[in-house]
């Protein structure tokens, strides 16, 4: 049994494909494409294991096109050309294109993704990306205006246990051996919604178990069996997500020795420093925020000094920022606002602007009234002055909250005395 349970596994049709109804589902947006036979070059953005390198095959082959496939890990712009060469001999008139398949496509360097745009614009190719990082982050602006984007979602609950039923009915291997699901929380839970890793651990609990033997799945033999091979479901997995997740709650938590070691964890285990850096900017933003404004600017410091000097010697910054951020105090109150503000648009819809606040370049909006009777701060003492900056229906709404760390509580005491009541907690 050489080929691993995922591959024997991977779906050949939509039909058998699990998870992202939002893109296949009936009626959904990427599956009527693909019913349709024309597709335009897009860009899957989503964890490991959801299901990206599948969609691309099948969408190759139901719309019966070459498929080529380039790892961004291993090829370089000659590789690229070579595939877009070819690509051209096998086009044929009114016929859809070649499907070029680009894995970790965030890999690529500038001159690499450069070297697509060509291809792409003419419809020489249609790209289709896979990357588990933010697109905007990586992805060069010309190559992504080209290409639409669709997000990924970790698999839920039904359908991890869907795969599971599948593996356990369908599997040629698994079908001969006596398997009793006991308990499913434990597989369920250290998969984390990635499908590879689940049946990785499947199969890594079965083959564990002698031949002879009947095989009953409980939450104890899952934890038992990891335990002895922790790295056997999916190194790359663990790594990229629940290693980071430790990492930013050891900053969140204030400790900076955990913080150091969960770094170390992924310095060790080959994390892109980029990968790292940037949660640093965010953890800056979202746990120290306000409480301690200069953490922003550290973090953004070292991703500079990471992007500058590389690897080994990048570490440092990393962990001078890591160190600083986890001993800092904390605020997310900014978080809160901006979340609170985005429902109570979603909620209140496009509320006219008041008209004070309205900018006014033409006599006509001048003759409607935009930007009559509105006060310029600059003019009255202390450089404020008590008007309407909200609509008209969310006059008394509250979206941030002091949350009162000695940084912080000199906000919280501007605020008063420009608002008085308004900012009484």
């Amino acid at each position: 049994m050489s080929e691993p349970l995922a591959e024997r596994l991977r779906p050949r049709t939509l039909d058998q494909y699990i998870g992202q109804r939002h893109l296949v589902g009936e009626g959904a947006v990427l599956r009527q494409m693909i019913e349709s036979g024309r597709i335009p070059s897009f860009i899957l953005w989503g964890p490991p294991g959801v299901g990206k390198t599948t969609l691309a095959q099948i969408i190759a082959h139901k719309l019966e096109v070459p498929f080529h496939t380039l790892s961004a890990v291993t090829s370089g712009v000659k590789d690229v050309r070579d595939v877009i060469e070819r690509a051209q001999k096998e086009r044929f008139f009114n016929q859809p294109s070649p499907i070029l398949f680009i894995d970790e496509i965030h890999r690529f360097s500038k001159s690499q993704q450069d070297s697509l745009l060509g291809a792409v614009e003419k419809g020489t190719v249609t790209l289709i990306g896979a990357t588990t990082e933010n697109p905007s982050f990586e992805v060069i602006r010309p190559l992504l205006s080209r290409c639409q984007l669709y997000v990924l979602k970790p698999l839920e609950k039904d359908d991890l246990l869907q795969l599971l039923d599948r593996a356990l009915k369908e599997d040629i291997y698994l079908r001969e051996r006596k398997i009793e699901l006991k308990d499913t929380g434990a597989i369920l839970r250290y998969s984390g919604g990635d499908a590879r890793k689940l049946l990785n651990i499947l199969e890594l609990v079965v083959e564990a178990t002698p031949a002879a033997e009947p095989v009953i799945i409980t939450d104890e033999l899952v934890e038992e069996r990891l335990q002895q091979n922790p790295l056997a479901y999916d190194k790359d997995g663990e790594m990229h997500y629940d290693i980071i997740s430790a990492f930013i709650k050891s900053i969140r938590g204030s400790d900076p020795d955990a913080a150091l070691y969960w770094m170390a964890r992924m310095i060790e285990g080959g994390e892109d420093p980029q990968f790292i850096a940037r949660r640093l900017v965010i953890s800056a933003a979202e746990d120290i925020g306000l409480a301690n404004p200069n953490a922003l600017l550290l973090a953004n410091a070292a991703f500079d000094a990471v992007m500058k000097i590389g690897w080994p010697e990048g570490r440092i910054p990393l962990a001078e920022a890591a160190v600083y951020l986890a001993t800092s105090p904390k605020s997310n109150s900014a978080y809160l606002g901006i979340d609170t503000a985005l429902s109570v648009v979603r909620e209140t819809g496009n509320l006219p602007v008041p008209l004070p606040l309205r900018n006014a370049p033409t006599k006509l909006m001048k003759d409607l009234g935009y930007h009559d009777g509105y006060k310029y701060a600059h003019d009255y003492p202390g450089n404020f002055v008590n008007q309407q900056y909200m609509p008209d229906k969310l006059t008394s709404q509250r979206l941030w909250h002091a949350q009162h760390s000695p940084s912080e509580e000199k906000l919280y005491q501007q605020m008063l005395r420009c608002w008085g009541k308004r900012y009484e907690d």
